[in-house]
This record gives structure tokens, sequence and C-alpha cells, in this order.
């Protein structure tokens, strides 16, 4: 035994010491799983406290022994036998008393191995006590004590994975917590105030009372008589113990929540935070500060909204102090207090009558709010990430000016905000900055969705003022992102439409990319809600198009088309498909010319025609269909565009942009034309299957199932022999493609693939399981399965599903008449194919399926015990086997087998379910289980 021992540490030596050498990834995965599968092991138990005790070891060791202790308290306690159990906490408190002068990282693994053994130990029954007598005599000791008792709430609360019932947990808390907080509170007052005590160990007694907060464990009355509640705001005076008093604080006020009960504590708290404001001024140049007296106002505010709302002169110190705070210059303090101002908001809105004073700090906040949203005088002193940073908090800060809006009313913050803007164009040009113009007009578009769209005073203002606003990109892109907020205004005010589709003109021809994208995103939204007052524009929409657009950017030239499509929607049908009809045609007359072009096309004139089929396909998607009767203008189209699609594609397939370009805008003709697309779907189907052969693409597969989702119920013999020839020429290129690549280098064309065999086996039946390519097809799925991609598994779990439920393998005494040969062809491939299936099936079971896929599995592996019972009991031994013992390990394994040989043997194949449930639980503890300790930090 004593030989095994040793060989086992000097292995485990040897895994810690590949830690140390940095050498190759492969050498440090295999260390780290060797010494993951140690500390699983019964043996871990005595050779980790061999290490620990032993003074020879070393560092990364010892601590290793610690973590071990730690992982086996919560996982394995099952594997020491009850009559050990005291022995090992004894064990534990042994170690602690070794190492009471540190690391702190051995103590606190110790500390977390302590508390998940009381847990779980009701034998231990004055756990707490007994450390206390152990560690709470002598002064030396007393840092390990408090280290114990701050851990011991954090851990019983907290650790999730600790193996304990309801019912278990709830007695052994009370026991260990709710039934020792008095006694805490009494021990962390005596240690504060002994004689001598060092600012370390008051920042203990901090962090321990902070937990015990945090827990819900400490009874306020009891707390509101203690002296750690006057000390810990005293404390606020220390440098060394400032941090760890405001997260006490903190705390202290957040557990006063239930005013009623806590109402004799709330006296004593809130005089004393009202008495922190005179902090603001005194520490102004010390932000850390500042920020620590922000996190106490802020959690007394929202803590006592209803106080402050009830007895506003009492409380009102607080609000003004979060006003403060909210002004402050640095803006990573700032955001602290909108929490507060925005449930202050929201119950105020539930008041009939407030103190005005509210109405004034609100108003207040909203100036402050205003200057907060100023861009630096000079953009250039920042960098690209603390700009980016800032746009960023630009719209937090903008829901907070929506909290002004539901106190003082969107009218009087709008025209609050139009005050600023007219205030600052009263003054000579050259005195004017344009932040001062552009943080009102961003506070305007911030507060639009709180705006009334029958509005008739402050809005008509805001329009009337933009065509006024100095010319400057940062003031014209916020005015047209003004004009995209309030575009449900405009058109309830169709009168104003003119002025601002002839800004947001202006807006495209302006250098500033941001600014075209702005005006783009202004007329897109425009379109979208006054399409109807918009109808008699579309020509001078058009012409802008053919005049202007080419010098757009791609961007904003599909968000034109996007607004455009947006108008047709809303004109009547026969109109509609003219002017459908009129801008497509100016693609598609693109299009044909570069098909019919005699000399090599260049990549950007390719280019060009991609950003043709990137609009039409955002106008295919805007219109949408037409319905069963298509309009007259487009009773030839579908066979005249898919002549253009079809030469083009077999010129220009090999591009990948394009083909996935070409598809989608296919996949909307499919939408727009329905019954029509009938006449060309075969020839569709002919085409794409020859663009994948060559040049495996996926988009074409892709195209294709969305065919043979829409007509696959016709029974046209040219289309059926389509669908085969798509079926047995796709399989063949698919199975190809495996045999030269990995199936992770091809994972979009697998996916595009099984969706086809999805659509397939749904929709023609006969074609899928009657074709040659069937078994291929179901090998090929099996590839699928090994890839971490969740819509594939997904969607090659759905298939298998649908083979092995089928119909026609349920017995019957008069089947359709093809139903014996799809059993025959189904039966044939599992006889083939079923060992290495149920492999692949359990392997992700226990691995990469995604958590959801449970329930397919399960459908699945009752299938196949039903009907290949025999097989599978044969099968199932070797595949667990290969099952790896860090995903599965082996008494799983072996409990499995066990589990699904009896349901099996009794013909009980509904338990066969519990089998796989139990088997995806435990290997997902054990993966789990893995992630916890990152070893190689050890």
């Amino acid at each position: 035994m004593a030989d095994n021992q040793s060989a086992n540490i000097q292995a485990l030596l040897s895994a810690l010491n590949v830690f140390t050498r940095a050498p190759d990834k492969t050498s440090l995965e295999n260390a780290n799983s060797w010494l993951q599968d140690f500390q699983h092991s019964p043996e871990a138990w005595s050779t980790c406290n061999v290490l620990l005790l032993s003074p020879d070891a070393p560092p990364a060791a010892k601590l290793f022994a610690a973590q071990t202790f730690r992982s086996k308290v919560t996982y394995d306690l099952h594997q020491v036998d009850p009559s050990n159990l005291l022995p090992l906490r004894d064990t534990l408190v042994t170690a602690l008393e070794r190492y009471q002068s540190g690391p702190k990282t051995i103590i606190t693994q110790l500390c977390l191995a302590l508390s998940g053994l009381a847990l779980q130990l009701p034998a231990w029954d004055n756990a707490l006590q007994s450390i206390v007598e152990t560690f709470g005599a002598n002064p030396v000791t007393v840092p390990v004590l408090l280290q114990f008792l701050t851990i011991l709430p954090e851990e019983v609360s907290g650790n999730t994975r600790i193996p304990v019932t309801d019912d278990e947990y709830r007695e052994r808390s009370t026991k260990l917590l709710s039934d020792n907080s008095e006694q805490v509170l009494e021990l962390l007052s005596m240690y504060l105030q002994a004689t001598g005590v060092t600012h370390a160990v008051q920042s203990q007694i901090f962090d321990c009372l902070r937990s015990w907060l945090v827990a819900g464990e400490i009874d306020m009355p009891a707390f509101g008589k203690s002296p750690l509640l006057a000390f810990a705001f005293e404390a606020l005076a220390s440098e060394e113990l400032f941090d760890s008093a405001v997260d006490v604080v903190c705390e202290m006020i957040h557990e006063t929540q239930e005013i009623d009960d806590n109402m004799p504590v709330i006296e004593l708290i809130v005089p004393r935070v009202i008495a922190l404001k005179s902090q603001l001024e005194d520490q102004k140049d010390d932000p850390e500060k500042i920020r620590g007296y922000a996190k106490i106002f802020a959690e007394a505010g929202e803590t006592y909204r209803l106080l402050i709302l009830q007895h506003t002169d009492t409380f009102y110190p607080i609000v003004e102090a979060i006003g403060r705070c909210s002004a402050y210059p640095d803006l990573d303090i700032v955001p602290i207090t909108f929490p507060f101002w925005m449930r202050l908001a929201q119950t105020i809105g539930k008041k009939t009558t407030i103190s005005p004073l509210f109405g004034e700090a609100y108003k207040a906040l909203m100036g402050v709010v205003i200057r907060h949203l100023h861009f630096p005088p000079d953009l250039a002193s920042i960098t690209g990430q603390e700009a980016d940073n800032f746009r960023s908090f630009r719209h937090v800060m903008g829901d907070t000016l929506k909290d002004c809006c539901l106190v003082l009313g969107a009218d009087a913050c709008l025209l609050s905000a139009y005050g600023l803007i007219t205030m600052a164009l009263s003054r000579s040009p050259q005195s004017i900055s344009w932040q001062e113009i552009e943080a009102p007009l961003f506070a305007m578009r911030s507060m639009g969705a709180e705006v009334d769209v029958m509005d008739e005073t402050a809005v008509p203002k805001i329009m009337d003022l933009i065509p006024s606003l100095p010319i400057h990109p940062r003031v014209r892109y916020a005015a047209l992102l003004i004009i995209s907020r309030y575009t449900e205004w405009i058109n309830r005010h169709p009168d104003y439409i003119a002025y601002q589709l002839q800004y947001i003109s202006a807006g495209f021809e302006d250098p500033d990319s941001e600014v075209s994208a702005a005006a783009g995103q202004a007329l897109k939204y425009l379109c979208q809600d006054c399409k109807q007052h918009l109808i008699e524009f579309l020509p001078t929409l058009h012409t802008f198009l053919t005049t202007t657009g080419a010098k757009l950017a791609q961007d904003d030239r599909r968000q034109v088309y996007e607004a455009i499509a947006y108008v047709i929607s809303a004109m009547s049908m026969e109109k509609a498909a003219e002017s459908l009809r009129t801008f497509s045609l100016d693609i598609l007359s693109q299009i044909h010319a570069i098909s019919s072009k005699s000399t090599a096309v260049t990549k950007q004139e390719l280019k060009e025609v991609g950003y043709g089929l990137e609009n039409l396909e955002v106008m295919l998607h805007v219109v949408g269909p037409f319905g069963d009767q298509l309009p007259a203008a487009c009773q030839n189209s579908c066979q005249e565009a898919w002549s253009i699609f079809d030469t083009f594609i077999s010129k220009f397939a090999f591009d990948y942009d394009t083909s996935e370009r070409v598809t989608r805008v296919l996949r909307h003709g499919i939408t727009l034309f329905g019954e029509s697309a009938l006449s060309v779907a075969s020839s569709v189907l002919s085409r794409m299957v020859t663009s994948f052969e060559a040049t495996g693409f996926s988009s074409f597969l892709w195209i294709s199932g969305k065919f043979v989702g829409r007509f696959g119920h016709e029974s046209d013999p040219v289309l059926r022999n389509a669908f085969q020839n798509i079926y047995e020429r796709a399989t063949n290129k698919v199975v190809s493609l495996l045999q030269s690549k990995d199936p992770r280098d091809i994972p979009d064309v697998l996916e595009d693939y099984v969706q086809l065999l999805l659509q397939l086996i749904r929709m023609a039946p006969d074609v899928f399981f009657q074709s040659s390519a069937f078994p291929l097809a179901f090998r090929a799925t099996m590839a699928a399965l090994t890839l971490i991609h969740s819509d594939l598994v997904f969607a090659s779990l759905d298939l298998f599903r649908d083979i092995l439920t089928h119909e026609s393998l349920t017995p019957s005494s008069s089947p359709p008449p093809k139903f014996p040969i799809y059993s025959s062809a189904i039966k044939a491939v599992m006889e083939k194919e079923g060992f290495e299936f149920v492999g692949y099936m359990l392997s992700g079971l226990v691995g990469d399926f995604p958590e959801d896929s449970t329930a397919i599995v399960v459908t699945i592996f009752r299938a196949v015990a039903l009907l290949w019972s025999t097989q599978l009991v044969a099968w199932l031994p070797p595949i667990l086997q290969q099952l790896p013992p860090s995903s599965a390990p082996n008494q799983v394994k072996r409990q499995f087998l066990l589990d699904v040989t009896n349901s099996l043997n009794t013909a009980q194949y509904d338990k066969v379910k519990y089998s796989i449930l139990a088997l995806h639980r435990a290997s997902r503890k054990a993966r789990d289980r893995r992630r916890v300790t990152p070893l190689n930090q050890v």
C-alpha cells in the first residue's frame, strides 16, 4: 500500500512539474487530464493528506492537495466510509492548524472543504462552535477563523454542486447559519474592539460581516444594537478600511428593505448616510472615494425610495447627494446613480401628487445628462476605443432622459433641449461649438420614444428647427437620426415630408460616410412609416436612384431600395407590380449585360452586380408575395427573370459571394411567384445541382431544399425526376467531399445537405427511400454528428428520427404499397451502419451534443431498442468501452449497460428513456466537475 501511495505521489509531482516547464500544448493537456482523473480517484484522499502534511512537498503540490480535498468533499464524499467522516474532519482541521500562517490560497481551500463537509455531515453537530474554539482564542489564529466564517455562508448558500436534498439543506443551513448568527455578531464585535486589533483583521471582520449580510442571515434589529453598525460608518474615514466599509454599509442598507420590520435600524442608518453628504465636497478630487459614496447614496435611495416620497423633508438630502454624484465629471461613476433615478421615476409615476422638489431634481438631472452627452472639444484627444465606449454610454444616458420624461412629461423635456439649441443659435456663429448643438439633438432623439404622435407643442418646433441647423457632419448626423426616430409623428403631419426629403437628400451628398448612412436610415423609416403619403414621391425616388444612386456607398444604396420597397408595398396590387417591375428591370438589365459581355468581367463589375442582387433581395423581401393570382405585370416575369439568372449562374457560379446573393434572390422569387415558379422549378434544380457539383458551394443545396419544400407535393414526373437527380448527384458530391476533407471543413455544406434531405423525406419519401443514394446519405449524415455545430446536429438528429420512426416500420395489416420498400431500405441501412450509428449517438450524448437535443436522442434510441434490440445488446459493450471516462465514468457506463439490457430483456422499451437520461446527467456532472478548477493555474 505504501509503495502504491509513493508511486501516486511521484506521478502527481511529475504531472504538476509539467506546468513549470511550459512545454507543448499536448503535454499540458495530458498532464491536466491525468491530474483531473487522479483527483476523481478514491486514492486521492490519502495521497493528498500525505502531501498536505509533508513539510518537503513543493508549494504547488500542497495547493493541489488542498484543492483536491475541496473538490472531493463536494463530489466524492460517498467514497468515504461513514465511520471515517469525523476523522476526515479532524484531518482537515489539523491541516488548517498547520497552515495557520499561510499561504492564504491553501487556507481558503481548506475552509471551503470544511464548509462543504459541515453541510453534509449532521454528526458534526457544533461545527461553527468547534472551529471557534480551535482558532478563536489565540490572536495568531483569529485570521484563520475569520476566513472560515467568511467562507461558510458563501459555500453553504452558493455551492449548488454539493449533493444534499432540499430538506437536508434547510436543516443544516439553519443549524450552521441561522442558529449561529447572533453568536457571530457578538464574536465580530468582540474582535473589532479588541486591544491592538490591526487594520488587516478589521478588514477581515468587515468581509465576514458582509458575507453574512449577503446570505441574509443577520437579524437586523439585533445588528442595530451592535457596535458594528456605527463602526462601519466610522471606518469610512480610514484609507485602509474604506472599500470594505462601503461594501458593508451598502449591504446593511439593502438588508433593511423590509421597511416596516426594520424602521428602528433605518432610523440609525439614515442620519449617518445623510451626514456623508459633506464628503462629496471634501473628497471631490478623489474619484475612488466619490465612487464609494455614490454606491452608498444610490443604495440608500433605491432601498428607501418610498420613504423619500412619504417623508420628503427628512430623506430629500439623499436625493440631493445622488444628484451631486450624477453631476460628477468621471463618467465611470455617474451610471452608479442611474438605477435610482429609473426606479424613483417609476414610483413617482404611480403617485397622484408629489413634492415639487422632485420635479426640480429631474430638471437638474436632465441638464446634467445633456452636459455629459457633450463630445470632448478635441476628438483627436481620445482613442478609438474611448470614443466607442463614450458612444455606447451616451445611449445609457439616453435611457435616463426617458426617466426624466416620465416625471416631467415629454413635452417639457423636449422644449428644454430645444431651448438649449435656440439659446446657442442666438449667439454669433463663431462662438457656437458643434457639441452644444449636437448634445441636445441626441437628447431629443433619445426621448423620441416617449413622444405623443399627436403632439402639437414641442415636435413642430423641432421639425421647423432642423433645416436651419448649422452645416456640420455631427449636427447633420444627429438631426437625420431625429427624423428617423420621429417618423411616426411625421406620418400624422405629412406636410413636413417634402422638407424632410430635401434634408435627407442633402445628407446623401455629405462626404462623411456616417452622415450618408444616417440619411439612408432616415429615408428607410420615413418610407416605412409614411408609405401612403410617399406614393406620389416614387418617381422622384426613382430619379434619385438613377442619378445619385451610383455615387452612394452600397450600404446606403441598399437602404434606399428598402425604403422604396416600403412605398411600393402600400400601393394597389397592379400599381405595386408595375413599380416593382420598373425597379427590378434596372437591376436585371445590369445582370443581363454582364452575362452577355464577350470580354472578361472585372472584379469590380462583378461586385457591382452583387450589389444589385442585394438591392433586389431587400426589395423582394419587403414587398412580399402578391397572393395566388399574380398581377398582369408579373404574369411572364418568372420565366423572363429565370432565363437571365440561368445564364448568369452558368457563367459566374464559381464566385462564392455571387452564388450566395443570387440564391437568396431566388428564395424570394419562390415567395413572390408562388405556383407560377413551378414552370421553372425543374430547370432551376438542374442548374443548382450542376453548379454544386462544379463548385461545392452550399448555397446551391440550400436553395434546392427550398424548392423541394415548396413543390415536393407535386406529382409532375419531370419534377420528380429532378428531385431524384439532385438527390443522387448532390449525395455523390458530398460523399466525394468527405473523402478529401474533414467534416469540420465543410459544416455549411453538410448543414444545407441535411436540410435538403429533410425536405426530401418529408415531401418526397418515394424519392428519398427508393434511391440508391439513401445508404450514402445516411452515412454522410452520420459524419455531421461529429461536429460541434448546434443547428447541424439538430437537423441531423431530426433526419435520423424521421427515418427510424417512419410509419413504414410500424406493423400494419394493409400498409400503403411502397411502405414495405421503405421499411426494407431502412432495415438494410441499420444492419450495416447500426453499430457505428449508435456509437455516434452515445458519443455525442456524453460529448458535445447541444443540451436541448436529449429528447430527440431518447426518441431515436427507443426506436433502435424496439426494432434492433438483439443487435443493440451486442453493440453496446464495445461502444461504451470507447467512451472516455472523463465524460462517462466507468461505473456509470456499467450501470447504463445493465439498465438497458434489463429493459430490452423484459421488453420494457420505455425504460430506455431513463437509462439515457441517467447517462446524460452523469456525463454532464463529470464534465462540469472538470471545468471547476483550472489545474494548469495551480
